[in-house]
């Protein structure tokens, strides 16, 4: 039920034109994710649940409360007639707060925190979905310094935060933050190069998470002994994180380089050289990951607990999809 639920959440958005019926959508969505985050009662997971509902309802009151002003000023209720600034303004706030870009992103990386590492993946991935969908369509109505400004501060913001973190998920959701901020960057300028960094994303993203669940790795120190485990995991997965840094020739580089290139189109070059060099910032703690992972030999005396091998219990199916994909698709470019 929760899981259909959550589907339907994103589809009604998706599928509408009035402000009430996405409202209600993203509303749907939040309500069926909640029990799902929390239904592992420790008490980090209902800490991070509550934080997640506080946040994503106060983006809902916004959205409601916009939306009524709007159709208050213009008389109608559908997203193209988004004419009142200061309505789209607090709009776009609203649905930046849903997804985490900064300066709205302060909830992230304590949510990811909370939850295991499936759920975790819903909500990097999955969750994004419907707020951006509604970004995009109000994109053209919005002020365009607006969207570079949260483009530039979350590709920042993504790639300050992660560099000192020892926890896993929150470098994932610091990652998620720069990745967001990408794709709002050049949203104004050509929504299809969005459309191609988000599917990017949630191939890389999806990679990530099954990886780590598949070692159940959430510290740094614990990748330090995938390697001898599963040797060929350990070499897929620091491909996968330089993907998600955007090297080339893998995957990460595709959206990277179209964005970089659209923006220099643009005659934007210092937005460009500023996201390029914020990049780097999100590569050093990837590559500090692949020298965990590949680099380092565990010491003897590990403090974590040593994992028993026995025969995997999660499908590698989906694994192994999501790693193709995240390492092979730049030719398509």
């Amino acid at each position: 039920t929760l899981l259909s639920s959550l589907g339907l959440g994103t589809t009604l958005t998706f599928a509408s034109s009035h402000w009430l019926l996405a409202w209600m959508g993203l509303e749907i969505n939040t309500l069926a994710i909640i029990p799902l985050m929390a239904q592992h009662h420790h008490p980090r997971a209902v800490e991070a649940t509550t934080k997640y509902f506080l946040t994503q309802a106060t983006a809902a009151a916004m959205i409601l409360f916009a939306s009524t002003t709007n159709a208050w000023v213009t008389g109608a209720w559908d997203m193209n007639s988004l004419s009142n600034p200061i309505a789209s303004a607090m709009i776009l706030a609203a649905l930046a707060l849903k997804i985490g870009l900064a300066p709205m992103h302060f909830w992230m990386p304590e949510v990811m925190q909370g939850l295991d590492l499936l759920t975790g993946l819903v909500l990097s991935t999955w969750q994004k979905l419907a707020p951006l969908a509604l970004i995009i369509q109000t994109a053209q109505a919005t002020d365009p310094l607006l969207l570079t400004v949260l483009g530039l501060m979350s590709t920042l913001t993504g790639g300050w935060g992660g560099l000192n973190q020892t926890q896993l998920r929150k470098i994932l959701a610091y990652s998620s933050i720069a990745h967001m901020g990408w794709m709002v960057i050049v949203l104004q300028y050509a929504p299809q190069l969005t459309l191609i960094a988000l599917l990017t994303y949630i191939f890389m993203t999806s990679a990530a998470f099954l990886t780590l669940k598949a070692s159940s790795a959430t510290k740094i120190g614990t990748l330090a002994t995938i390697w001898s485990k599963s040797p060929i995991l350990a070499t897929t997965t620091a491909l996968v994180l330089l993907s998600l840094g955007g090297l080339p020739p893998l995957t990460g580089f595709m959206p990277k380089w179209l964005i970089l290139q659209e923006l220099a189109k643009q005659s934007l070059p210092l937005v460009a050289t500023v996201m390029a060099l914020a990049a780097l910032l999100s590569l050093y703690f990837y590559l500090r990951l692949c020298y965990a992972m590949t680099l380092t030999i565990s010491p003897n005396t590990t403090t974590s607990t040593t994992p028993w091998r026995v025969q995997a219990t999660q499908a590698s199916f989906p694994l192994a999809l999501a790693t193709v994909m995240t390492l092979g698709l730049l030719p398509i470019t």
